[in-house]
């Protein structure tokens, strides 16, 4: 081999390691020893967005049951704690409203044909309201929840998705679906477990009425989990 032949081969080396060093950097999303941001959910910082559930969802949904049950919970427990919540319905002309079991009477509700939360109006009432940590239940959970999850990180929001209160019609496409909004940056969580966290203490004000409706819930509920 010539020696240019031979400088060639070593540069061409070298910047395929380079490239791929540069490719190891960019994948981990932080350098090495650097501090990842915590967030954690605070009542007062916190808005609470149902997803589509609604009527002609109730019987093609998986575990649909467990997906209500949850919402229950999380809509009284914004009562509670004075919580916004939001609700959204796609295109309620063919599939119907919000179940009738879940009171969404306090709640500001919006119609939409996109697939997004994020319609001008939602993003126009999230705005008003100030709040920064969004918190989405609902279907589908690789349409309608993972495209709002998604528009809310892109506009500054802290996301966090409630394990427990979404699904598919197929449970492959809710697994993939909350494996992809977290590695874009989504907090996944269970309803439990968001709800102990914005209360912080047995001391809070709202601890016995919102303890009280988490576990009547899930002592009474018979149906299949989601998780």
């Amino acid at each position: 081999m010539t020696s240019a032949s031979a400088l060639a081969s070593a540069f061409s080396l070298g910047a395929a390691a380079g490239l791929g060093l540069a490719v190891l950097k960019t994948s981990s999303g932080s350098q090495p020893g650097k501090k990842q941001k915590v967030v954690r959910l605070r009542m007062e910082d916190a808005v609470f967005l149902l997803c589509d559930v609604q009527e002609q969802f109730e019987t093609v949904i998986d575990k649909m049951p467990h997906v209500i049950t949850t919402a229950k919970v999380l809509l009284s427990g914004a009562d509670a704690m004075k919580i916004p919540v939001v609700v959204t319905e796609q295109y309620p002309k063919a599939l119907g409203k919000t179940v009738k079991t879940l009171d969404v009477s306090k709640a500001t509700v919006f119609e939409k044909t996109k697939f997004s939360m994020c319609t001008l109006g939602v993003v126009e009432h999230l705005k008003h309201l100030g709040r920064r940590s969004a918190v989405i239940f609902g279907v589908e959970a690789h349409v309608c929840v993972q495209q709002t999850a998604l528009d809310l990180l892109d506009l500054g929001y802290d996301v966090h998705i409630v394990a427990d209160g979404v699904s598919s019609q197929r449970p492959g496409d809710r697994a993939t679906a909350l494996s992809r909004m977290q590695q874009a940056g989504v907090m996944v969580t269970t309803s439990e477990s968001l709800i102990f966290e914005m209360l912080r203490e047995k001391e809070a004000p709202e601890f016995k009425a919102v303890s009280r409706l988490v576990n009547d819930a899930m002592q009474k509920f018979e149906g299949e989990r989601l998780c």
